[in-house]
């Protein structure tokens, strides 16, 4: 585990102080001194990538703290804390790196030890990690496009080519190094790009040990840096954002990516992807690959949603049923029950007329429409994108991704318990028991199912809400009952109580959601999963499962409950046996459904810019201003990106899922909101940006990972483009009020249940609102009506009931089980038509398309008999050999010996 390469070198033994394994003589924590070689000066270059020698790349940067410099010193525990990190770096060096040490040029106490790999460790590694390496230059031409009329637009909006100059394609295999000579080595130092050798070093870092307690050894700069012991390791940014480096070997592939990328002047521009994948490694890449993607296909949904925006827009003059509510003669004279007992007035049905007019332009056909054209635009969407996603896999030389991962450390510093494997029969350590696994995850569901209930708790609180303040609205705003005044006509106790109830709600959602990440996190430490990929699935569903409550049970509520268990005045449903259950407008839950989703989408934006934007810049300026204020020192590179804000592991994390919740917004309830594509659109276009320029600016460089796909995402899409057609064929069918118009126009606007000789939407409003005695109040649910009301003995309500003194009377009617019937009937419809689509373009398309398919096959083929080739070569130069000295051996036999 350790070496012992002459006292010159590093000497180490074991000293019995806690079980730490601390370098005893020579160590480099004892040269970390200005007096010793080891300690290097800073050579005043601040572009500088590379050793004071000028040769050695530096691959990472670990950052520490001197002890001794401390102005309080816990002399124990710093002591401890140096041991440590001697141990640690000391073992570096065993495994091969090459470390320097320089101090702070603005803060004396901050050491900074740059980490370089040599070719022989780079070369171990690589092979360990199954990393693809160039064989040969790829000569496969790729297909000219197809359109070739609009390569013009296409120019315009691609990166120019003489910036950011195209990536050289090869053919690659895993490297081997008894195959060296195979490979497409040109020049040593160019042969690891700087990601991959970023890559490799995190690998050795990660796995590094520094102590041994009880038999358990406790390794990974992940721990040390968590413990405080190092303020931090990444690897190093290759120049500043806004200029380029003056040194002529740099790439300056940072500055490239902020002008051609991250600047606002770009945004029309498509994403340079492979330089993206080059600098920041396929994670990231395949990331903003995804997001790009995804927000090319919300453009036609954005203009398909604005266009059925636009019909009801432009319609909403010729819309019967609002005409009816607003009509003085019609809503003016049809006195409405009160909607809550004792404080609620009656009131007349002209006073919705604002909200009838707003509720024509989304509750159209073209509703209808969009909802279908949704279930088959996401079916389009994930289908293709699987092909996009496959052709990166070929592109990115990851569809035979080999990386076995390893587990965390955090994992096997837990493993403690010794058991048997069932397939090497080999003794292998493990952190718990079955049983102990199974108490785990029971608690750790128990701890998911505990928050997803406070959700629920604080959704019934919302409700609670609604129907505690609509009793104030309605007692404290004006009480004109012929709906002229001008704040009751555009402020209705309705509308009042929704847009409030929408601004709580979204900030309740906030705050649980801030509480519960954290949360998340510690059950998913607890859990322990083995693997980071484990650990990034398990938090995931656990995150998504809090989030779409969280974020999606208010808008469930208004869609599919509100209003749809009211009973009629007389005898009304209480929520708790306390609180009257609430009532829709009269046309639907449609718009107040619309407003929750804009004021979520909206803020939730805003909120996300804030947090994305705003909170790392204030960071950044703010270190800035408590560093040397005014300093003229020049600061190197290290130290520059030191004071970036970090990324942490789960960064990409949070970004996969804002953008899943949307995709959520966009697809579960977009009939009620056709304009969600197009905010969403506008969101993403600027979140693309947004989220390049802080990581080309404010963050520092994050370590490069490889990755196939986007992971667990891709099911959970799919889930919810399933769970899409359901909620929006219910949705037009239980929310919407267009089924109720659709039955009265073919069934009940003409004989034998209509007066109208031909099919009208004329007294719909009439017809939809039932009668109700004002003598058949019960004491507890009678209102206060007001005094001129005059001599009207009823008042009407909406629901499809027998009018008082029917033999069934305030029972359900025809209308209402033909309502009901036709609801259900075209549920089913819609499901299976779409479903059926959905089905049919998920078969047709595949998810590898043939072209790629072929090129795979072919680089493939090329590949092995490249390397066939080559095997064979080195055989037959061996055999040649091997016969020459036979031949040479018996000619030697042959010759006649000298006397």
């Amino acid at each position: 585990m350790f070496c012992a390469a002459g006292k010159n070198m590093f000497l180490f033994v074991l000293e019995n102080l806690g079980q730490t394994i601390v370098p005893d003589l020579g160590s480099l924590e004892s040269q970390h001194d200005f007096r010793t070689p080891e300690f290097e000066e800073f050579n005043g270059k601040p572009d500088s990538l590379f050793f004071n020698d000028g040769q050695r790349r530096i691959d990472f940067v670990l950052v520490y703290e001197d002890e001794s410099r401390k102005e309080t010193n816990k002399k124990g525990t710093n002591e401890k804390q140096r041991r440590k990190r001697q141990a640690y770096e000391s073992n570096l060096i065993c495994h091969g790196l090459q470390l320097e040490a320089t101090r702070s040029v603005l803060d004396d106490k901050l050491v900074f030890v740059k980490v370089h790999a040599p070719w022989e460790v780079l070369c171990t590694y690589a092979e360990i990690m199954h990393i693809k390496l160039p064989l040969k230059p790829n000569d496969l031409k790729n297909r000219s496009s197809a359109f070739g009329t609009l390569n013009w637009f296409t120019k315009v909006l691609s990166v120019d080519e003489s910036i950011i100059k195209p990536e050289q394609e090869f053919f690659t295999a895993p490297f081997e190094k008894n195959r060296m000579n195979d490979f497409y080595i040109v020049d040593r130092d160019a042969f690891f790009n700087p990601a991959t050798r970023s890559r490799i070093v995190y690998f050795i870092l990660s796995r590094v040990k520094y102590q041994v307690i009880n038999n358990v050894s406790k390794f990974g700069i992940n721990r040390l840096v968590n413990s405080g012991i190092y303020k931090a390791a990444f690897p190093l940014h290759d120049c500043k954002f806004r200029r380029q480096s003056e040194d002529p070997s740099c790439p300056n592939e940072r500055y490239l990516l902020y002008r051609e990328w991250a600047h606002p002047r770009s945004i029309y521009k498509k994403q340079p992807l492979d330089l993206i994948r080059k600098y920041y490694g396929e994670k990231i890449g395949i990331y903003f690959a995804w997001l790009g993607y995804y927000t090319q296909m919300l453009l036609l949904a954005a203009v398909v949603g604005v266009a059925c925006f636009l019909y009801g827009y432009l319609n909403q003059d010729n819309c019967t049923w609002s005409k009816e509510v607003c009509h003085p003669d019609i809503g003016g004279k049809i006195i409405m029950c009160p909607q809550c007992d004792r404080l609620c007035p009656f009131w007349k049905l002209n006073i919705t007329c604002e909200s009838s007019k707003k509720l024509c332009i989304f509750d159209s056909f073209g509703t209808l429409v969009f909802a279908v054209f949704m279930g088959v635009w996401v079916t389009l969407f994930l289908e293709f994108w699987k092909r996009r996603q496959a052709e990166l896999e070929y592109e990115w030389d990851t569809v035979e991704l080999q990386q076995e991962e390893q587990a965390r450390p955090e994992y096997e510093a837990r493993c403690t318990h010794v058991v048997i494997n069932e397939i090497t029969q080999e003794e292998e350590r493990i952190p718990f028991t079955a049983w102990g696994k199974c108490i785990r995850i029971t608690l750790c569901a128990s701890a998911v199912f505990f928050w997803i209930l406070l959700i629920i708790a604080s959704v019934i609180g919302i409700i609670v809400y609604r129907l505690s303040v609509f009793i104030v609205f309605s007692a404290k705003l004006p009480k004109n009952i012929n709906g002229t005044d001008p704040i009751q006509k555009y402020l209705t106790p309705q509308t009042a109580t929704s847009i409030t109830a929408s601004i709580i709600s979204f900030i309740i959602i906030m705050i649980l959601n801030t509480i519960y990440e954290k949360v998340a996190i510690m059950i998913t430490n607890f859990e322990l999963p083995r693997t980071q990929t484990d650990y990034e699935n398990s938090l995931t569903m656990k995150m998504f499962l809090f989030q779409f409550v969280n974020y999606y049970s208010s808008c469930f509520y208004i869609a599919f409950f509100k209003g749809k268990f009211v009973g009629y005045p007389g005898d009304p449903v209480y929520w708790l046996g306390k609180y009257r259950n609430e009532e829709c407008d009269p046309g639907g839950c449609l718009l107040e459904l619309t407003t929750q989703l804009t004021i979520i989408m909206g803020g939730k934006a805003i909120w996300n810019n804030i947090q994305e934007v705003l909170l790392p810049w204030i960071m950044n300026l703010i270190g800035r201003f408590h560093r040397v204020s005014g300093s003229e020192k020049i600061t190197p590179r290290w130290e520059q990106d030191y004071h970036l804000q970090p990324m942490g592991k789960l960064g990409l994390f949070y970004e996969y899922l804002e953008m899943i919740i949307q995709f959520g917004f966009v697809t579960l309830f977009v009939a009620s909101f056709p304009l969600a594509p197009l905010l969403a659109l506008v969101n993403n276009i600027l979140e693309i940006r947004v989220d390049a320029w802080k990581l080309t600016t404010q963050f520092r460089r994050l370590v490069p990972e490889k990755a196939q796909d986007i992971g667990a995402w891709q099911p959970i899409m799919q889930g919810i483009a399933i769970l899409a057609v359901v909620t929006n064929a219910m949705i037009i069918a239980f929310t919407s009020d267009m089924i109720p118009r659709l039955v009265y126009y073919w069934s009940f606007s003409v004989p034998p249940y209509g007066d109208h000789t031909s099919y009208t939407m004329e007294g719909y409003i009439n017809n939809t609102l039932s009668i109700f005695k004002v003598a058949d109040f019960k004491n507890k649910s009678k209102g206060n009506p007001y005094s001129d009301l005059g001599n009207h003995t009823t008042c009407r309500y909406r629901d499809f009931r027998y009018p008082p003194g029917h033999p069934q009377e305030y029972k359900h009617n025809i209308y209402y089980w033909h309502v009901i019937a036709a609801k259900l009937a075209f549920i089913i419809v819609m499901e299976h038509v779409i479903y059926s689509v959905k089905f049919f373009i998920s078969y047709a398309i595949p998810d590898v398309s043939k072209r790629t398919k072929s090129k795979i096959q072919r680089e493939k083929y090329l590949t092995q008999k490249l390397l066939h080739e080559n095997h064979l070569k080195d055989m037959t130069k061996n055999m040649g050999v091997i016969a020459e000295r036979m031949i040479e051996a018996v000619d030697n036999n042959l010759r006649p010996k000298s006397e």
